[in-house]
């Protein structure tokens, strides 16, 4: 009776989680599909709670012009989810004592103008160094599509007053990451895509993952659009310029491994991961809900490590739930259609 018991609980259990997983399914297909429509630019979504894929698929169109369909495993301009993989590769290079997070950008950067500030790593990390953000510079459409060194990108905004004393407010900095970028070339000796396809592509497995470019041929690669009064092809502009803060390709596949990598302690140690995921504060004490390339942000609840992405024609967003290891990120190829609000409101249905 009792064996008969035990195996009636255990398919009633297997039926309530296949039920339930049905029913998550069909929410999500009702909150993507709202917003992404079958003839239109596409997107791809991902659910996983550890290394199980609770829910992955694709909508609309990968290329208008050829009529390609979406496919889960299509690459993606990933943005300034970028910003993620440069954090992660300065705690790399922290770990083998080759520079300290509390550095002052200057042992690096000699003659780079301080304005009497102390601006450190940390300040770069956390948006915090009151550094003029290029991409608001109006000049910026002058350089936008040459093809430009690192050197030279930090000599376009170098000299620009600072927005404020470092430490002292939070303010979202594209440059920060650019100089970031250089400091991991100049201690590694490697360029900067050179290190992350080294040191965090390769043996991740993230095959599908590289810094991009117009050039190359890259397999499954999806196009990018904008809507004006109707769709159109994305506006051209050289990586060489998101560079470190945004100019990485990726699929949601690979930023599963991404995120297993990441909670496994496979890059980096606990303690230094602990680092990474902290709620950092202002010189006078005020949380500013962001650690090194991640926003950190209490939602209900729960407290989650996020971010997204925007580059001409495309749109990334995840979210990570560490207490329930729920992993939830949408890529899209229009940047008029953010998977930001859908990722949020699947990530809400694991919450509780």
């Amino acid at each position: 009776m009792r064996t008969v018991t035990s195996l009636f609980l255990i398919a009633f259990l297997a039926f309530q989680v296949n039920s339930y997983s049905q029913i998550a399914a069909s929410k999500m297909d009702s909150i993507i599909g709202q917003t992404f429509k079958e003839n239109e630019p596409g997107g791809v979504f991902l659910v996983a709670k550890g290394q199980e894929i609770l829910y992955r698929k694709a909508f609309g169109k990968a290329n208008l012009e050829l009529d390609v369909r979406m496919q889960p495993d299509f690459v993606f301009e990933i943005g300034s989810m970028t910003k993620q993989f440069t954090a992660v590769a300065i705690a790399m290079l922290e770990e083998q004592e080759k520079l300290e997070f509390e550095d002052e950008i200057v042992q690096y950067l000699p003659d780079y103008p301080t304005q009497g500030n102390k601006i450190t790593i940390h300040h770069l990390l956390t948006h915090t160094s009151g550094i003029k953000d290029f991409t608001k510079i109006k000049t910026i459409n002058e350089i936008a599509k040459k093809e430009v060194t690192p050197q030279e990108l930090i000599a376009f905004f170098k000299e620009d007053p600072m927005d404020f004393k470092s430490g002292e407010m939070y303010k979202y900095n594209n440059s920060g990451y650019v100089i970031l970028g250089s400091i991991i070339e100049i201690v590694s000796g490697q360029s900067y895509a050179e290190f992350i396809q080294e040191n965090i592509f390769k043996p991740l497995n993230m095959s599908s993952s590289s810094y991009a470019s117009h050039e190359k041929i890259i397999k499954k690669r999806v196009s990018g659009y904008h809507l004006k009064e109707e769709f159109i092809n994305n506006r051209f502009i050289s990586f060489s310029l998101p560079y470190a803060s945004g100019s990485l390709l990726s699929t949601v596949d690979d930023l599963l491994k991404w995120q297993i990598a990441l909670e496994a302690n496979t890059l980096v140690k606990q303690k230094t991961k602990e680092m990474i995921f902290k709620n950092y504060t202002l010189n006078n004490g005020e949380a500013i809900a962001y650690g090194y390339g991640w926003h950190i942000i209490k939602r209900g609840e729960s407290l989650t490590y996020e971010h997204g992405g925007s580059i001409f024609g495309f749109k990334s967003m995840a979210i990570y739930l560490p207490e329930k290891k729920i992993y939830v990120v949408g890529l899209s190829n229009c940047d008029c259609h953010s998977p930001t609000t859908i990722v949020k409101d699947i990530a809400s249905l694991y919450r509780n």
